[in-house]
């Protein structure tokens, strides 16, 4: 009697232990954790952590866990549960995604928020789902342009300049408009504008300050009302996993990642802010994007960017108007 008293006690508090036991989560980044998109998804491990559903979020960040462009397809075949990337990264696997990072497509912060809710992102959305993949977060950050000896607006700026782009739909748009490219990470670009191998470079308002860019250069083109470098970087998820959780943590998760995404928006904007400020303080010319420049660069672009992703992906031409159809 005794025995099968002990067995049942044993049994139940196996039972209660193993309830207790919380889901484990590991999300990968490249990014240090002063970074904005650190800082989101550390913000969606705090949230759900608070909630109390059993469910952490262990975040692997600075490439500790997987290469940059590698996350993707661990993340596709449930060996990575989350991951917040450039989309692009994985234009390679899905050439849909070369999208995201395509000069012209979006002019502002409100026009990016307008096209995550259109139906262009729910035909990615649709893309990324047969990859067993699904956005908890969305979020685009801007960049701008710097020039060693001038400002660069319009397409006539680059003409005969050795330029660095962020993105192949850049270069070639770029090199359409008579530039030469020299490709290169965001981080070695402070040397190659202090030895005067780039005469001007294109890439992130945030790597501009980070790199100290601003101590270069003579003349800074940030994102602000008008800009022409957009690139989604989302927070994402393996679909199977999160379908895999109980509705209890499954909310948990779409409502810090609804938070997260509204702060990701906010802080968008504000690093473009910051950064023209910086470099301002620091003496540079601020110039500014025009409707007519952005046109112009959007002309370009059909010419060269639009055209080789047309020519080169499946249903290419039927995304890029979606895209484009949204004002």
């Amino acid at each position: 009697m005794k025995t099968h008293l002990k067995m049942a006690a044993l049994a139940a508090a196996m039972t209660v232990g193993t309830a207790l036991a919380a889901e484990e989560l590991r999300l990968s980044h490249q990014w240090s954790n002063q970074d904005v998109r650190h800082q989101v998804a550390q913000m969606v491990a705090d949230q759900v952590a608070a909630a109390d559903v059993d469910l952490d979020i262990t975040i692997f960040g600075s490439r500790s866990l997987f290469a940059p462009r590698e996350q993707y397809n661990p993340l596709s075949r449930g060996r990575l549960d989350m991951t917040i990337l450039p989309l692009s990264y994985a234009g390679g696997q899905r050439p849909a995604y070369n999208l995201t990072l395509m000069p012209g497509l979006i002019r502002n912060h409100e026009h990016a928020a307008r096209l995550i809710e259109s139906p262009f992102m729910a035909a990615l959305e649709e893309i990324m789902a047969e990859d067993d993949v699904m956005v908890l977060v969305h979020g685009y950050l801007a960049g701008g342009f710097v020039g060693v000896d001038g400002c660069i607006t319009s397409p006539e700026d680059v003409a005969g300049l050795q330029t660095r782009a962020a993105g192949r739909a850049f270069e070639e748009m770029l090199a359409g408009a008579g530039a030469s490219i020299a490709s290169m990470a965001s981080s070695e670009l402070y040397s190659a504008l202090q030895t005067g191998v780039l005469d001007a470079a294109n890439t992130s308002s945030s790597s501009f300050v980070s790199y100290r860019i601003y101590e270069q250069v003579e003349c800074y083109t940030p994102a602000a009302d008008v800009a022409l470098w957009f690139m989604y970087q989302p927070l994402l998820m393996n679909k199977s996993v999160f379908e895999g959780l109980n509705e209890e943590q499954q909310a948990a998760l779409l409502e810090a990642a609804a938070n997260a995404q509204a702060f990701y928006f906010e802080e968008a904007v504000l690093q473009d802010a910051q950064s023209e400020e910086v470099f301002r303080e620091a003496g540079v010319e601020i110039a500014r994007m025009t409707d007519e420049d952005f046109a112009a660069w959007q002309a370009l672009a059909q010419e060269t960017s639009y055209a080789n992703f047309v020519e080169n992906t499946p249903n290419g031409q039927d995304l890029l108007d979606m895209a484009l159809s949204v004002e």
